[in-house]
């Protein structure tokens, strides 16, 4: 493997959106030099002023020149923009030896220049926010649980759910509340959606129309399966001898969700890109998001093992977060940030090795990671019920 890089200590914080929360003052107290990047310089010093950061961290205009102009080997550039605008800040990494993380799933185009970064000796960290990032840990955390108590080796059946959402804390007729760019929520909404029902592998070319009920703690929520959930059995390190029953990844709304969204399900069915992104803007300009607004994130992952052909689970177990924003931060930023953020402090203290890492890499570091992340204040649930629960 290449030598990794030696980090700097110099973070560059690029762009303070809805997602932007304590997790930047936590690196404020960790590394060596923040800069915060955002529009205009004098957006990021509001951003600062906002996060209680004036004097902590650096205001910068930002443009990939001049941000790229601004790095060192071994500085580190957190990216929170669009997912489109990662794989230009990343070969702005690779060409000046930084690293680079984020909080967003790997694109491909991301993925194109993992070889190159890692023959550098760069870590690029990504999947490390709440989904993906938290959901990580949690399912990793549940499936060596599961594989300690069962064996693992033993033919079984399994049932692994993980659905996430943001919603408003005061329900509102909308039944939402944008916790990210509108655009993004649609057009993930028009990307088919593969997964795991009943034993065999399912599409739904729209994910709302498989949109069902689903209870948490008896508490009534609509769920629909989001993106490709089959790689992650891999990803998870589910025994090959058990089978799935169902493996599904998907998103959380409130109750009534569907209903009050069939005029924009209606639009997405009919509309182009052009007539969608205008329908973001018309949505963003409807419901926009406020300071008096409390957001509330819900993640439950849960895992129902059956060894062979027996009758009832020989192991269950299942983690839920159950979070509400208050005047400080949303619940969604300080989810997202503060797992981006304690990724990025292990990347400075030199525990990333160079290539592509993932919030959840390995079953002992998802427990390192969770007992970290509680002991900085998020709350959640486990519960388990089998030889170790």
């Amino acid at each position: 493997m290449p030598d990794l890089v030696p980090a700097t200590g110099t973070v560059h914080w690029v762009g303070a959106g809805l997602s932007t929360g304590s997790g930047l003052a936590a690196l404020c107290e960790r590394a060596a030099k923040v800069r915060l990047w955002h529009r205009t310089k004098e957006r990021a010093a509001k951003a600062l002023d906002r996060l209680g950061l004036t004097g902590r961290a650096a205001p910068r205009a930002y443009t990939l020149d001049a941000l790229t102009a601004e790095l060192a080997p071994g500085d580190v550039v957190v990216s929170m923009l669009p997912a489109p605008d990662h794989a230009p800040l990343l070969a702005a990494c690779v060409a000046r030896r930084a690293h680079f993380a984020c909080s967003s799933y790997v694109s491909d185009a991301v993925l194109e220049q993992v070889p190159a970064a890692e023959e550098a000796g760069l870590v690029v960290l990504t999947e490390a926010g709440l989904d993906p990032g938290i959901d990580h840990l949690f399912a990793l955390s549940l499936v060596a649980r599961a594989r300690e108590a069962t064996g693992g080796d033993t033919a079984a059946s399994y049932r692994l759910t993980s659905y996430c959402g943001g919603v408003p804390a005061v329900p509102d007729d909308f039944r939402y509340r944008f916790s990210w760019a509108p655009l993004g929520v649609l057009n993930a909404l028009r990307s088919p959606a593969r997964y795991i029902e009943g034993g065999a592998e399912t599409v739904a070319v729209r994910p709302w129309e498989a949109t069902r009920r689903h209870v948490v703690d008896g508490e009534p929520f609509e769920v629909y399966p989001n993106r490709d959930s089959v790689p992650f059995i891999e990803q998870y390190g589910l025994p090959p001898a058990w089978k799935p029953v169902d493996f599904v990844r998907g998103t959380l709304r409130l109750d009534g969700w569907l209903r009050a969204w069939e005029p924009v399900f209606a639009e997405l069915r009919a509309g182009d890109d052009a007539r969608i992104a205008a329908l973001a803007g018309e949505l963003a300009a409807t419901y926009p998001t406020t300071d008096a607004d409390r957001d509330r994130v819900v993640l439950e992952v849960s895992l129902e093992v059956t060894a062979g052909a027996g009758e009832g689970p020989s192991w269950s177990g299942r983690y839920l977060l159950d979070l509400v924003g208050d005047e400080e931060e949303s619940a969604m930023a300080r989810c997202v940030s503060r797992t981006l953020a304690l990724g990025v402090r292990h990347l400075l203290a030199g525990d990333l090795p160079p290539g592509l890492n993932r919030a959840a890499r390995t079953a002992d570091r998802s427990e390192q990671w969770l007992g970290e992340l509680a002991g900085e204040g998020l709350e959640f649930m486990l519960r388990t019920d089998g030889a170790d629960g």
